[in-house]
């Protein structure tokens, strides 16, 4: 497992510009890459933090009836979260999207189409991700700073050149529910719980209806062992990506 200090972070810039979309491929299996380095800049499975406090990420919404319920849980607690979020879904549910940024959680860049971007081309995966920038900027009127690959799926190459690029991280995980396999909500609960410690990022994903069941006992059940809540931004020490201002630029 990679673990950051916060201090090993600069601050994220953004580039948008839209791009034709591409058909996605047969969906792998998600899983960290195998090939994560030591004091990788480019690529957080963890942060290093002072204090106990945890990242939920959601990813793949949003979903419209499910992302609505999710927020409504975290509103009641006076939670944050960090949602990643599929570009050709922003653009359906812009709505959900502002209700998402009005709430005080962060939003990420979780591909256009969601494909397996370890089998596509520098000039493709910059098409994906710059389409969905551009997508939430014009919804949100601010870009994503952080970049999490469908299924995991990015070599380091990829995520240096994403970095050096756009400068966009590459956030992974280092709790994982395996939500997507439907295990139930209590299993899921139960497996974030577990491995859930001080600095953990957990990946879910908010278009499961029982990751969204299993939410009351897993926010309530973390927040009991004396855990809070941080967006991506903050869990780096960054500014709240709301406070951020952007100016828009185009990718050249």
């Amino acid at each position: 497992m990679t673990v950051f200090d916060r201090r090993t972070f600069l601050s994220a810039g953004a580039a948008a510009c839209a791009f034709a979309a591409r058909p996605a491929q047969a969906a792998p299996v998600i899983a960290l890459p195998p090939d994560i380095a030591t004091r990788d800049a480019a690529t957080i499975t963890a942060i290093r933090t002072p204090t106990p406090v945890v990242a939920m990420t959601f990813d793949d919404g949003p979903h419209p009836t499910l992302t609505p319920r999710l927020l409504d849980l975290l509103k009641a607690r006076g939670l944050r979260a960090t949602f990643y979020l599929i570009g050709n879904r922003v653009v359906t549910w812009p709505d959900i999207v502002r209700r998402i940024v009005a709430e005080g959680h962060e939003i990420g860049n979780h591909s256009w189409s969601h494909p397996d971007l370890s089998r596509r081309s520098d000039a493709q995966v910059i098409d994906e991700i710059d389409r969905t920038t551009d997508a939430i900027f014009r919804v949100t009127g601010r870009p994503p700073v952080t970049f999490r690959p469908p299924y995991g799926a990015f070599t380091r190459r990829q995520r240096m050149m994403l970095y050096q690029q756009r400068n966009l991280p590459t956030i992974l995980w280092s709790v994982d529910p395996q939500d997507w396999r439907r295990p139930g909500a209590n299993v899921v609960a139960s497996r974030i719980l577990k491995g859930s410690r001080p600095g953990a990022i957990i990946l879910s994903h908010d278009i499961q209806k029982g990751t969204v069941q299993a939410m009351p006992q897993t926010l309530d059940g973390l927040a009991a062992r004396g855990m809070s809540f941080g967006t991506m931004s903050q869990m780096m020490g960054w500014p709240l990506w709301q406070s951020r201002r952007f100016r828009r630029v185009s990718a050249g």
